[in-house]
């Protein structure tokens, strides 16, 4: 999930926003309450609009139906951590989550276990591409990925990861924003020395989940047009401008050529394929890859802003979306997410913080009917995602259609 967020600026800081905004830099710390006419201007930072919008809300506190979250990440949680997460889930009718933590080599039946002997049939976990391999990670010039047969060592990797019960690969952003050759040039998604682990991937019938870009905002210039300004403000190396980053699209596009030389393989593209910003785009995606689709994680914020186009697309292509959430959140954080695929509620916020932190709006359900819902909650995942058909069984959670409550 995103950053929670306590602005807290000295007046250089306020200065800059101000300066940012081309508003006056006032000393005074509040109107005069003897005279409420006086006004003066306020900072960005301290502008906290309270709706008087009144709606019905129905403030869901569970998911209606026995729910799979594919995008979680409990890798560094203590012992106690990981059974306050099920808790979590357990108040929230999650009933699976899939780690995607999980480390390639001798670590990953380590992390394995500590989540399914703690706590059986509530994760399944992934195992992530590792470029180290036996190099030192302190010197990239060492690691494995230069070398020749990266590729098909790799692929061995993931073979035994999946022996030791690993449900699926994950694939980070570094491949195409940070991993550089031994000439500090940027791999690009598709280049064909990572072939062989997409193609096992296929022979072993586990997904793909793919981080490959991130919100389009990210690779524009950050200036008083980026919506996301206050977001890149905070997190400045959170931008892909200028320098020798690729495009966005230059990034979807790479992606896509390897999603299609890979039509036995099942790709899973992370955070609703990195374009949520354009549905009918991502929707002819869909259309061409029979093999790809797309998970939720941390764009609900996106989603919900557009609501009808929104409703029509996940209506449309109800059997390859599913749901995810991105960290591990605590109800407060998931309410929002049950309230826009269940409700028709109107005008509220996409998280918890006082401060968006992902874009200054608010979001609407799209209530969906209970098939769909059904299907993006964990149908599509019983189908794409090895062991989640067998833990929600041990469980007794309906793999077809049957209502939670």
């Amino acid at each position: 999930m995103a950053n929670h967020y306590t602005p807290d600026y000295p007046m250089t800081r306020s200065i800059l926003f101000a300066l940012a905004f081309g508003v006056s830099v006032h000393t005074t710390c509040g109107n005069d309450p003897d005279n409420p006419h006086v006004r003066r201007r306020i900072y960005l930072d301290e502008f906290r609009p309270t709706s008087e919008l009144k709606t019905s809300p129905h403030l869901q506190k569970q998911a209606k139906f026995p729910c799979v979250n594919v995008h979680s990440h409990p890798g560094r949680l203590s012992d106690p951590q990981i059974d306050e997460m099920v808790r979590v889930m357990d108040q929230s009718n999650i009933a699976v989550s899939v780690s995607l933590d999980g480390r390639a080599g001798a670590a990953f039946a380590e992390h394995h276990r500590k989540l399914t002997s703690r706590h059986p049939d509530r994760f399944v976990v992934f195992v992530r591409m590792d470029y180290v391999g036996d190099g030192n990670p302190g010197n990239s010039a060492t690691w494995h990925v230069h070398a020749s047969g990266y590729g098909n060592h790799m692929a061995d990797r993931l073979t035994e990861a999946v022996r030791q019960g690993a449900s699926g690969l994950k694939l980070l952003k570094d491949l195409g924003l940070f991993l550089r050759d031994p000439d500090g040039r940027l791999y690009r998604p598709d280049d064909s020395r990572f072939d062989p682990v997409w193609q096992r991937a296929g022979e072993l019938k586990v997904p793909v989940l793919w981080h490959c870009a991130d919100p389009v905002a990210f690779f524009r210039l950050t200036s008083e047009k980026n919506e996301r300004w206050e977001e890149l403000y905070r997190h400045p190396e959170w931008s892909f401008h200028g320098k020798d980053f690729p495009d966005h699209q230059e990034l979807i596009d790479a992606r896509n050529r390897v999603i299609a030389r890979h039509p036995q393989t099942t790709f899973i593209c992370a955070h609703m394929a990195d374009i949520p910003e354009d549905l009918a785009k991502l929707g002819r995606y869909l259309d061409r890859y029979p093999n790809m689709y797309v998970e939720i994680a941390a764009r609900v914020a996106e989603l919900g802003r557009q609501p009808y186009t929104a409703r029509r697309f996940f209506l449309k292509y109800a059997d390859r979306i599913l749901f995810g959430t991105d960290g591990v959140p605590p109800i407060s954080e998931l309410i929002p997410h049950w309230r826009f695929l269940e409700t028709w509620d109107e005008y509220f916020p996409y998280e918890d913080n006082p401060f968006p932190p992902q874009g200054m709006w608010n979001i609407y359900g799209i209530g969906l009917p209970d098939e769909v819902l059904r299907q993006v909650y964990y149908e599509n995942a019983v189908r794409l995602i090895p062991g989640v058909r067998l833990s929600l069984a041990d469980q007794n959670q309906p793999v077809s259609k049957k209502s939670a409550r």
